[in-house]
């Protein structure tokens, strides 16, 4: 069967897939526009200030829209922010201090929190450089969280318990709202001080409430992830408890500036453009992932959500089984990118990340993950990771190329007559 009448057989074995997720854009639309219509953005909120960006009323605004449709007490949302890993670094630097310990619940964290924490590198500004403590539950063989041992793992000297919603480089699903209610209560019942913090990147708009409704005290994110809409062209943001933000803020300027500094660089309009068009954006990736999983699953790979099954993230994992594979699936999406196709995506060192990675990332903002790309790291068991798709019309094209770079599995291959 050739790729492109794979894809059509997907497209319409997903059609009651896509009208629900629609239905879903429809519900994360309504919150944003409630949350522009209550702050009364206009066009003077998109002017912004120069210098130490004192005063700058769109930013501040913007931040108010982003607290009420994340459902915080407060925000910072800033282009000084280079990446969510930086977001998230402010935050728990804000937080937590000399002799503190750091709980991360949901097994290791990604590749490039190591760093930031002391588990790799030499240490230097790191977590582990200023003592503070990192232990972590690992997950159960079959890749869940171990709810036995979590009932009882938060120590007198745990400040932080960390939370990474998406699955990451693991194969381990990505957790729901639900998900993420179970592990605050039964981290709030051992020690309700304890400070329940989510790396929200991927996850934003997928469902119809964020971490924050289900009593998490703190988030963080990237705005070239689901929030920026794939126009925001740099930043991040910090969501949350008011006193944790300016926790975080600190950290990310000075002690005594806090939120109030940062020159926005006439950025607010894409900032808030973004914010507007992030849940369609999301929408539309969510089919892209769902197209990825029914078609790849049919050619005899694992996939990570299985087809038809619920979103948890904008991330669709597909386990290739050789480096040559996940390599020729990469450069068949940059090929069919938009941006920059004519290059050829090789294994390279990335800063913050253990293994060499294979990249195609063909964005007009530049290593977007919510435009369309894929990358994967060259370990085993080579697995490539697909991330966001402003529509899911141009995933489909660029499946069609992969289909035939990789073909079918080998154990699929072996069945033909």
């Amino acid at each position: 069967m050739r790729s492109y009448e794979r894809l059509q057989q997907a497209e319409q074995a997903l059609s009651q897939i896509f009208s629900g997720i629609d239905s879903q854009v429809k519900r994360n639309l309504r919150r944003v526009l409630s949350a522009f219509r209550h702050q009364q953005v206009g066009v003077h909120h998109f002017a912004g200030v120069t210098g130490y960006g004192h005063d700058d009323l769109g930013r501040q605004t913007l931040d108010r829209v982003f607290a009420e449709v994340m459902g915080a007490e407060a925000a910072a949302v800033r282009v000084q922010f280079v990446s969510g890993t930086h977001a998230i670094a402010c935050a728990l630097y804000g937080v937590l201090r000399p002799r503190d310990e750091m709980l991360a619940v949901t097994g290791a964290p990604y590749d490039t929190l190591e760093e930031v924490i002391g588990l790799r590198g030499h240490h230097q500004g790191s977590l582990k450089e200023f003592d503070i403590h990192y232990r972590q539950l690992n997950l159960t063989e079959a890749g869940d969280i171990d709810w036995n041992l979590l009932s009882q793992a938060v120590h007198p000297e745990t400040r932080l318990v960390h939370i990474q919603r998406s699955c990451g480089y693991s194969w381990r699903s990505s957790l729901s709202i639900v998900d993420i209610e179970k592990i605050v209560y039964r981290v709030k019942q051992q020690n309700p001080d304890v400070v329940c913090f989510v790396d929200n990147c991927y996850g934003e708009f997928v469902e119809d409430r964020e971490p924050l409704a289900v009593g998490v005290d703190l988030i963080a994110g990237s705005l070239i992830k689901n929030p920026g809409g794939t126009i925001a062209p740099a930043g991040g943001y910090v969501a949350g408890r008011a006193d944790l933000v300016e926790a975080a803020a600190y950290r990310l300027t000075a002690p005594g500036i806090g939120s109030e500094g940062g020159a926005t660089f006439d950025q607010n309009r894409l900032l808030f453009q973004g914010l507007f068009l992030a849940p369609q954006v999301v929408g539309e990736a969510m089919k892209g992932n769902h197209l990825t999983a029914h078609v790849f699953h049919e050619l005899g790979y694992p996939v990570n959500p299985l087809p038809f099954a619920p979103r948890r993230d904008v991330i669709q994992a597909i386990k290739l089984g050789s480096p040559e594979k996940v390599i020729a699936f990469c450069r068949a999406i940059q090929q069919n990118s938009p941006i920059s196709s004519y290059l050829t995506p090789v294994p390279a060192q990335m800063p913050g990340y253990e293994s060499d990675l294979v990249m195609a990332g063909g964005t007009f903002i530049d290593g977007s993950t919510s435009e369309f790309s894929a990358d994967g790291p060259l370990r085993e068991p080579y697995t490539v990771f697909c991330q966001g798709g402003t529509h899911w019309t141009h995933v489909a094209i660029a499946l069609e190329a992969a289909i035939e770079a990789v073909g079918a599995a080998e154990s699929l291959v072996d069945c033909q007559p």
